[in-house]
């Protein structure tokens, strides 16, 4: 490679990147009691973060081309410094929202875009092969080392030093980015902003929608809010409902103003027919399975063993080691087969590797989880993530030529953040709601509780909402409500069951995504060739099934 600093500066931002969001879910129970907030105020903390990215990395790819990527990549480092160490010195939700979930968010739509269109401008031919596989390995490294890391500090130290030491990070990337090329920027490039309003306006609703299911109901209402006392609940359906439908509106109104822009010779947020070339649309579907998976794993067993069990930071992030261990190693094997294997058999490995692992993981799930195949789960999830990490910022970015490097660095963002916000508001309103529900059970069908005692532990319930509770919880509630030792301990029991159920049946939905992104990958491309900067006239609406060669 013509340099090795250039890709070192880039390779150390995405490491932040990735890493903070990762470090958040192994410290949740501790950050929830540290700021005296819950276990649902910290999941809506996590998919906020997320959906900030998903819903501006296409401005942020805009950005870059019209005021150059090196200078959209210096200010949002600054910017994310900023949001980092105003997450260090949050006293409350409030204040971690704001530094974290939005100012933090806000820099990474700045940050991400132009890592991957920098390293496609930085380098050429096997050197770009090589930098992007280098980008993956950082990538799987980063979601690996998060967990223990984040174990390590919250238990023996705190959790905020990690985010004074991103402070620190982002200060020396903001002055080593001198070192890094850039094209000249594009002057002619205008942004809509009805369409920037669009895009992030569609995807707030259908995410918010998500995550107050667990609360509000899916389709029949169960909790929904209230004004002057009155329940909002249009036609007896609930506002989840009307929210993900809003959104699905908003969304097609987004890409028919894109489309109209296009065709009247203004410039759109998104060209539509981007999405038309079968391979990135293969590899931006596996980015958002992929981390929608791990963001899923990534809130439920933490939860899990933090608030069921009692387990610390550090204890959590030990029972997340195999995953990590499966991550690096496969993501070195994974850039060490792109020489020597296709891009399209190293990543539906991947895809399929994680699917099989989520099984094992869901097989495994045990009142403790140290069984032997929740360890091996663990271990064949992140070897199929490495496998995947390393493959698909090469296959999207090869999809294009160099002029739109930027435009997909934003939508592979998108992408990415979006199947992590997905990840979190969807398996965990899942897994939340089922807890709820199990509870519920366990107390009904409790026949040694008397009928009284059974209604007022329910309209507790009813009344706070949905419970984050344990086994323990749950007996001491039943004995606090006046039931026998004997009952308090069946409730227990019950409850303990419906936990590793609602744990099984979260994870079933990853699984299944999972399937269908492998069912949707066969336009990943069957082999990539490294192509000089003079190779600009290769068609990359070409469907790559039939081995062609893809432009990179």
């Amino acid at each position: 490679m013509r340099s090795w600093s250039v890709i070192i500066i880039l390779a150390v931002s995405q490491f932040v990147m990735v890493l903070d969001s990762t470090v958040m879910n192994v410290s949740i129970s501790v950050v929830a009691a540290d700021l005296g907030t819950s276990i649902t105020g910290m999941q809506a903390a996590i998919t906020f973060y997320a959906l900030t990215m998903a819903a501006f990395m296409l401005t942020g790819g805009k950005l870059g081309d019209l005021m150059g990527r090196v200078r959209a990549f210096k200010i949002g480092a600054v910017i994310y410094g900023i949001g980092s160490l105003t997450t260090a010195l949050s006293p409350n939700l409030a204040v971690l929202m704001v530094g974290w979930s939005l100012v933090e968010g806000l820099g990474a739509v700045l940050v991400i875009p132009a890592i991957a269109s920098l390293a496609a401008i930085n380098y050429t031919g096997k050197a770009r092969v090589a930098a992007f596989s280098i980008l993956g390995a950082v990538t799987g490294l980063a979601a690996a080392v998060g967990p223990l890391l984040g174990g390590l500090m919250t238990t023996y130290a705190s959790w905020r030093y990690v985010f004074v030491a991103e402070t620190v990070v982002m200060v020396i990337v903001l002055f080593a980015a001198g070192l890094i090329h850039d094209v000249e920027r594009d002057r002619d490039v205008r942004i809509d902003p009805v369409s920037v309003l669009a895009s992030a306006g569609g995807l707030s609703l259908i995410v918010y929608g998500v995550l107050q299911s667990k609360t509000w109901g899916w389709l029949k209402p169960q909790h929904p809010p209230e004004i002057n006392g009155s329940e909002i609940a249009p036609l007896g359906v609930s506002p989840v409902a009307y929210l993900l439908l809003l959104g699905v509106v908003v969304l097609w109104l987004f890409v028919d103003r894109q489309r109209a822009l296009a065709s009247s010779g203004r410039q759109p947020l998104l060209r539509v027919e981007l999405l038309r070339i079968p391979a990135l649309r293969s590899g931006l579907g596996g980015f958002l399975a992929q981390y929608f998976a791990i963001a899923a794993l990534f809130f439920v067993v933490p939860v899990y063993l933090q608030t069921m069990l009692g387990r610390d930071a550090l204890q959590t992030g030990v029972k997340i080691l195999p995953l990590s261990a499966g991550l690096v190693l496969f993501s070195i094997l994974g850039s060490w087969l792109t020489a020597r294997r296709s891009a399209r058999f190293i990543a539906r490995g991947g895809q399929l590797t994680m699917a099989v692992g989520v099984l094992f993981v869901i097989a495994g799930v045990g009142v403790d989880l140290r069984s032997m195949t929740f360890a091996i789960g663990m271990f064949v999830v992140g070897a199929g993530f490495g496998l995947l990490a390393s493959q698909l910022g090469n296959v999207n970015m090869s999809a294009v030529e160099e002029k739109d490097t930027s435009e997909v660095g934003g939508l592979q963002g998108t992408f990415q953040n979006l199947g992590s916000s997905f990840g979190t508001a969807v398996a965990g309103s899942v897994f939340i709601l089922l807890l709820s529900s199990g509870f519920v059970s366990a107390v009904d069908d409790t026949d040694s509780l008397p009928a009284a005692e059974q209604q007022q532990i329910v309209s507790t319930v009813d009344d706070s909402g949905v419970p984050i509770i344990s086994a323990d919880q749950a007996r001491t509630m039943v004995l606090d409500a006046g039931g026998s030792e004997a009952s308090a301990q069946a409730v227990s029991d019950a409850y303990a069951d419906a936990q590793i159920a609602a744990i099984q049946q979260a994870l079933f939905i990853v699984f299944v995504l999972l399937v269908l992104a492998l069912l949707s990958s066969r336009h990943l491309p069957n082999r990539i060739v490294a192509h000089t900067d003079a190779d600009t006239d290769t068609d990359t609406d070409t469907d790559t099934d039939t081995d062609t060669e893809e432009k990179t």
